[in-house]
């Protein structure tokens, strides 16, 4: 057998041959006669580095080989040394912990990381990057526990605490100090010639494959994870010296609304929602009949910020592109809402997903989960109709130029099934559990468009409810998704990926538009401009400046060119706004 065939069919047993066999050489290095009580095997401490350096590299990095040898199948030999390599560098790093007293706590620290990363790596394709340990700090109790699966705790069992219990367990002899440097030096030293033999015997071939595949090396665990989170607790050390620096305080509404109403727009703040399954930008299935039917304008080429809420949602809400936005300018800066109370105008944000990240820090603002309402809500989490209950009330007493953020749950994975009620289960049989392993592809993607049908319907919602109160208001409504979802498309699944690499899946996100005949007459918006152009390109870029120009606010840092609306607003006509004020 080649070279080239040989390696595959590893892979292929990879997942729990390999597994068995990486505990059995630790269970056989403690010898038959551990059953005897009180008996704990010795080992050396290079030895146990070693050992638990190649189960890590077995065990723990499916996602990491797999890659590899997608990228360098057409070079065996670069393969077998990028193999070795790796190795030798993590038996390196791993001996280098061989100090009496850090042994046994550093290697089960880097077993117990390994094998958590490697379950989301494996099972979703996640990449651990220092955004996706963002998310998880800020995550709630309630969409975590859909992650803590039997399967993962299981995972956990046998391949995590087992193997650190017998870490625990053996004994290990350490040399004095002069001789134990001597011999972890003959280790880390070959290891290091062996690992800058491999990089430089084939640098070309790994120079063209890590610039055409930027993700060669983000799965590799522990080192990697690890790596991140130091990253992600300095930078929020970092941001504990922010100091929030004022934006855009010349904002001011040009003129009052022209047909005597209060200018109204409602931002639904999507999450999830992909647009490759809006029916209304091509998607086979129906999964938007409801806002097809209230003529909604929708942007098909949108794309997001981010690839998570805690990027695009801060991002688009900065007066920043997606070029020049980093977490600390989020932060440091006024955002949209602070730029329309600058202007007089009333903001409120209604949240029914995890919270705002820091966007709705200086409005009003209302956590919806936390009332627990029996209606709409089970264990922490409720339907995005929990939005729409007080919507009438609110529109009702609005009384001035007013935005509202509503932000939806959503599509927010894996337990999509929870994310709609019975009556939206159109699409079956549909994925019924958070694993994903014990469903068919063709039933996650039922649940997940299930989800889009329920969205659909809590938008219709709101237009029919700005409707209602067309007599008293001049309504707007803008639905913009945080970024989209993956459903298995190249062994991918939800979301994170890191932008440089992240699929159109992740980074397609509808923006939707529903203007009420009055608002756009008294804002001199032509709606049949705005469908001839809504092929176009957007962007969440588009977000910050189409608000503004929403609700007529003049400030310097507005950019027209960035305004959805601005190249098909004209003069109002005056005697149609006239017909509007009755």
């Amino acid at each position: 057998m080649s070279v080239s065939n040989a390696i595959p069919a590893w892979l292929a047993w990879q997942p729990w041959l390999v597994r068995v066999l990486a505990l059995g050489c630790i269970l056989e290095n403690t010898g038959s006669s551990s059953a005897r009580a009180g008996y704990r095997p010795k080992i050396g401490s290079v030895t146990l580095s070693v050992l638990t350096a190649v189960y890590i590299l077995a065990v723990a990095n499916q996602t990491f080989w797999m890659r590899a040898f997608g990228y360098l199948a057409t070079t065996p030999m670069a393969f077998i040394a990028f193999v070795l390599g790796i190795f030798a560098i993590t038996i390196a790093a791993l001996t280098t912990f061989s100090v009496k007293y850090l042994t046994k706590p550093a290697l089960i620290f880097f077993v117990m990381v390994a094998v958590v990363s490697s379950w989301f790596t494996d099972q979703f394709g996640v990449i651990i990057d220092k955004e996706m340990i963002r998310n998880a700090a800020v995550t709630t109790r309630a969409e975590s526990a859909h992650l803590i699966t039997f399967s993962f705790v299981l995972h956990i069992l046998l391949f995590g605490v087992l193997p650190s219990l017998l870490i625990a367990w053996v004994k290990i002899v350490h040399r004095p100090f002069l001789k134990k440097f001597a011999w972890n030096m003959a280790v880390i030293v070959p290891c290091l010639a062996i690992f800058v033999a491999a990089g430089l015997g084939f640098s070309q071939t790994y120079a063209a494959v890590g610039r055409l595949h930027k993700d060669i090396m983000l799965t590799l665990n522990p080192f990697i994870p690890i790596g991140n989170a130091a990253r992600f607790v300095f930078a929020t050390e970092n941001d504990r010296t922010v100091v929030r620096r004022p934006l855009g305080t010349d904002a001011h509404q040009r003129t009052a609304s022209a047909n005597g109403k209060p200018r109204v727009t409602i931002i639904v703040a999507g999450e999830t929602g992909r647009a490759q399954n809006f029916s209304l930008g091509g998607y086979p299935r129906e999964t938007n009949p409801e806002m097809k039917a209230r003529g909604v304008i929708y942007y098909k080429n949108a794309t997001s910020c981010g690839t998570s809420t805690a990027v695009s949602l801060p991002c688009m809400y900065s007066v920043y592109t997606r070029a020049d936005y980093t977490h600390r300018k989020g932060l440091e800066t006024d955002n949209l809402t602070d730029i329309l109370g600058h202007a007089k105008v009333d903001v409120e944000w209604w949240d029914n997903d995890t919270g705002s990240y820091g966007v709705a820090n200086r409005i009003p603002y209302r956590f919806l989960p936390d009332a627990a309402d029996p209606r709409f809500c089970t264990d922490g989490e409720c339907l995005d109709t929990v939005l729409l209950d007080k919507l009438g009330d609110w529109l009702s007493n609005v009384k001035s130029d007013s935005v509202l953020v509503l932000h939806q749950l959503g599509s927010h994975g894996p337990a999509y099934y929870r994310r709609y009620p019975d009556d939206f289960r159109r699409f079956t049989p549909d994925c019924r559990t958070p694993e994903f392993g014990a469903c068919k592809p063709e039933e996650i993607v039922n649940a997940y468009d299930n989800t889009i049908l329920f969205t659909d319907h809590v938008v219709a919602k709101v237009i029919d409810n700005l409707k209602k109160h067309q007599d008293t208001i001049s309504a707007s409504m803008l639905y913009v998704s945080d970024h989209g979802e993956s459903l298995g498309e190249n062994g991918l699944y939800l979301h994170g990926a890191p932008y440089i690499i992240a699929p159109a899946e992740q980074t397609r996100a509808p923006i939707i538009v529903w203007l009420s005949p009055d608002f756009s007459v008294a804002s001199g918006i032509d709606t049949a401009c705005l469908a001839a152009s809504a092929s176009n390109p957007v962007s969440h870029d588009n977000f910050f400046h189409s608000v503004l120009g929403l609700m007529d606010v003049e400030t310097s840092v507005y950019d027209a060119k960035l305004d959805l609306f601005s190249g098909c607003r004209k003069a109002p006509d005056k005697a149609v706004q006239a017909s509007f004020k009755g």
